[in-house]
């Protein structure tokens, strides 16, 4: 690098690669993490992130764990992260994991390399040739190929600015590898722009009358109920939308993406993730009168057999800071495009006080929640040789340190670890609804150990879906990362099997017997143990802490069908008429 003295005619200037600028500019953004597997085309970059410190980058065995990681980073964080994938198959393999932060809105910067420019767009027939652009396209929410080095920082700040605004979701920049290793001279205070100077810091305010016209609907609010998402846990309003449901004594559901968002032991909670969270949350809508949703874009865990479980009926206050989730799925009265915090703290402002609803409407909707936890519970208790799921999710529960981060994979197996493991806080508890994407919990959580190293960090999974990714076991022992996977291992695709018999009698593809996952961890050089007995689960999850060692607890199990899955199954089954409103509801 060369620096020439500053002038008035002659700015400071600097000479860097194109991928020297790039990590520049990602410091310069609050980047430390970065996923991927090393390839000879992205070689200049690897070698600018050699040069440096503050990014980590964490090497993989499959890059389709490397968005997982990377959205899982700012599910647990906030914080931006980015997945690299070598020309050719490094992006193809990507995709899959681009999917699971599209679908559900979570922001992450992909970078590929290509061709040298003379051989690519198009392209001329090398091996490895990709349109890696227009492959990863339906799956980012902006992406882009670079072409010059010298609009590398333009087009980086770019893809960060569309990736954290309104909507937040993926972006993709494509860049060969001579784009990469060419060296250009940029302003010396070009590469260190702040992120306030390129992008928006905060979101929009909602237009005051329609915190006028919420006020009103909610002051005559008889049955109110409130439903939140992601949004609010994006914009850290959990504070906020806490004391909305207290003012208003109001039961409350977060949705899949915001777990946590009211706390489990909270008055107000009456389950977590939408219909899957049992009665209570069917009664409350059934009752309510007024919703007052969140940041949440009512997607299917939010159906029934007719449609959105807002009804015709309700008054629906919708606030979202995307426009096209205003309206698209589930008619509202009031309409805010506004950043979830800004609209809950005017919201609260314009309210005062409690507002008067109707006497033992929130005890009501509790009461039958206490008495699904009892139906739970009892589950829990069933004899058996072989553990009830109920009493191994009961069992991880009563075992996981407080403070401890986890991660719900698995189909089906997640409806048990969704009812019965204690969510205190926001972005302790992850899941993925959006794609619903098998395999994503143990990348997920080796992202969250790699940000909080003093936590405990749990991947609660079932067996089909350990198998998706159990290659990154040997990650997570490279890089010293301990996680905890604890497997429910019914030895089948269990909810497959139970709809093949139930819907067209016959069997086919779903056994999956005698896999000793305790003995590939060990392979790997984790530790692991299998565990038969639900009092078992506590003393193992020590000996996995004490051995300071990634871990895969095997627990046999067997299939038992959650409370909840007819209640699941119905959210398919819904009408077109339902769906389109052209029928009652």
């Amino acid at each position: 690098m060369t620096t020439h003295p500053h002038s008035m005619d002659h700015p400071a200037t600097i000479r860097v690669s194109g991928a020297q600028a790039l990590v520049r500019v990602l410091q310069a953004e609050g980047v430390n993490a970065i996923f991927g597997i090393v390839g000879g085309k992205l070689s200049p970059l690897f070698h600018a992130l050699s040069q440096q410190s503050a990014l980590r980058f964490i090497g993989l065995r499959h890059e389709a764990a490397g968005p997982m990681m990377a959205a899982a980073v700012h599910a647990g964080t906030g914080r931006i992260a980015v997945a690299v994938g070598e020309l050719g198959p490094g992006g193809l393999n990507l995709i899959s994991g681009l999917g699971v932060a599209f679908n559900n809105s979570i922001p992450l910067l992909a970078i590929t390399t290509n061709q040298h420019r003379a051989a690519s767009y198009p392209h001329a027939g090398m091996f490895m040739d990709m349109d890696t652009r227009a492959v990863a396209a339906p799956l980012t929410k902006w992406n882009a190929v670079v072409h010059d080095a010298r609009r590398i920082p333009e087009l980086a700040r770019r893809a960060l600015r569309e990736a954290l605004s309104g909507r937040p979701g993926p972006v993709h920049l494509d860049i060969p590898q001579d784009v990469l290793a060419e060296v250009q001279a940029f302003a010396a205070d070009e590469l260190d722009l702040a992120p306030r100077r390129y992008r928006v810091m905060s979101g929009p305010r909602p237009a005051a009358q329609t915190v006028e016209d919420a006020v009103a609907l909610l002051r005559s609010a008889r049955r109110p109920l409130l439903v939140g998402g992601g949004g609010v846990v994006a914009a850290g309003a959990q504070g906020a939308f806490r004391e909305l449901a207290r003012r208003l004594q109001a039961p409350a559901l977060p949705t899949q993406m915001a777990l946590g968002l009211i706390p489990s032991n909270s008055e107000h909670f009456i389950g977590h993730g939408g219909i899957i969270a049992g009665d209570a949350v069917k009664q409350a809508f059934e009752q309510a009168d007024t919703i007052i949703s969140v940041g949440c874009r009512w997607s299917s865990w939010l159906w029934d057999a007719q449609g959105a479980l807002a009804r015709r009926h309700h008054r629906v206050i919708n606030i979202n800071i995307d426009p096209s989730a205003l309206g698209q799925t589930v008619a509202h009265d009031v309409a805010m495009q506004a950043d979830a915090g800004q609209a809950l703290r005017d919201l609260l402002a314009a309210l005062g006080s409690e507002v008067a609803t109707e006497p033992g409407w929130l005890d009501s909707v509790r009461a039958v929640r206490r008495a699904y936890d009892d139906r739970l519970a009892a589950l829990a208790r069933e004899p058996g040789e072989v553990m009830h799921p109920a009493a191994l999710a009961q069992a991880i529960a009563a075992a996981m340190p407080r403070d401890a981060l986890a991660v719900f994979d698995g189909g089906h197996t997640t409806f048990w670890s969704n009812d019965f493991t204690p969510a205190h806080d926001v972005r302790t508890r992850l899941h993925e609804p959006g794609m619903s994407h098998l395999g994503f919990g143990l990348p997920a959580a080796m992202a969250l150990q790699s940000q909080f190293p003093d936590r405990t960090v749990f991947n609660l999974t079932g067996d089909g879906a350990f198998g998706f990714t159990l290659n990154e076991l040997d990650t997570a022992r490279r890089y010293r990362l301990p996680v905890i996977s604890v497997v429910h291992n019914n030895a089948a695709w269990g909810v497959i099997r139970m709809g093949q018999k139930k819907g067209l009698d016959f069997e086919m593809g779903t056994a999956l017997e005698d896999t000793d996952y305790a003995a590939i961890a060990r392979g790997f050089g984790c530790h692991g143990e299998v565990v038969l007995r639900a009092e078992h689960v506590a003393p193992a999850i020590a000996r996995a802490l004490a051995s300071g060692l990634p871990a895969v607890l095997d627990c046999r199990t067997h299939f038992v069908p959650h409370p909840a899955v007819s209640q699941f199954v119905s959210m398919n089954k819904y009408s077109f008429e339902a769906l389109t409103g052209t029928a009652d509801s």
